[in-house]
């Protein structure tokens, strides 16, 4: 994606986060109703036109999308819709690249949440593996001819008990519908989005106060550089913290002022 597509789907990302971060979201869910969503889009091209087009409106884009899916999606998943149709879309098809990806990304989400995101990842490599190497079952999965419930039933005999089911999902989306790209770099993409997941960190910031933007910057930077990962940082207020700040990654909570934390940081990374 380039120029404003890539950042609309910057901004749906980190909504994703945020959703996907609360224990009350089922993510195993979430990515099934995003998975409905993009292959409605991607049958629908008039209705993903209306939803991109820069000459309307975004809070009407937005209003479009929720009276679609009110009633046949959660309330989470209508309002992320509606949040990437407020934002701008380079090509209309950009939409439902970045909403497959979301509902992969939900899926592994899912599956870091039950501790399971290690095997998901590995599974996927050796899928790959065999495929590449299998010629016969490559034919059969990407076989125009075979309707999408042979291919599913095909993944079923193949990696149902054998495999996590998050990994027969993501699987099982990317042959039945694989909207014109190849299996590998299916798989590819797919295995791409578990590393990337698997090597972030949440990190939730409770401080007396908003923290600003550059303050939000520098305290993700430091904790990037302490931690070695890539930090999301889940932000709360609460006036009884007073002037500090408490910051949970994990089980480690680290108690003091921002300003303070940073410059540990600093000393920390240079011992």
């Amino acid at each position: 994606m380039n120029g404003a597509s890539r950042e609309a789907l910057a901004a749906a990302r980190e909504r994703l986060d945020a959703l996907t971060d609360s224990t009350s979201v089922n993510a195993g869910q979430l990515a099934d109703e995003l998975a409905a969503v993009t292959a409605l889009l991607d049958r629908e091209f008039s209705l993903r036109r209306v939803l991109t087009d820069p000459a309307q409106a975004g809070e009407a884009k937005a209003e479009l999308a929720q009276r679609l899916l009110a009633g046949q999606v959660s309330g989470e998943a209508a309002d992320l819709l509606a949040g990437m149709v407020r934002s701008r879309w380079s090509q209309s098809r950009d939409l439902v690249d970045a909403l497959e990806e979301l509902a992969s990304t939900a899926d592994l989400t899912a599956a870091q949440k039950a501790g399971t995101l290690d095997d998901v990842e590995d599974e996927l490599f050796r899928f790959g593996r065999i495929v590449a190497s299998n010629t016969g079952l490559r034919a059969a999965l990407t076989d125009r001819s075979a309707t999408a419930s042979a291919k599913g039933e095909l993944l079923r005999s193949l990696l149902g008990g054998r495999a996590k089911a998050t990994t027969e999902r993501l699987v099982t989306r990317l042959v039945t519908a694989p909207r014109g790209r190849s299996l590998e770099s299916g798989l590819e993409s797919l295995s791409k989005l578990a590393a990337e997941r698997r090597e972030r960190m949440v990190a939730v910031v409770t401080s007396a106060v908003q923290l600003s933007g550059p303050q939000k910057q520098r305290l993700g930077a430091a904790l990037a550089k302490l931690y070695g990962r890539q930090m999301h940082l889940n932000l709360d207020v609460d006036p009884e913290v007073l002037g500090g700040i408490r910051v949970q990654v994990g089980d480690e909570v680290i108690n003091g002022s921002l300003a303070d934390r940073i410059e540990d940081a600093g000393r920390r990374l240079a011992s």
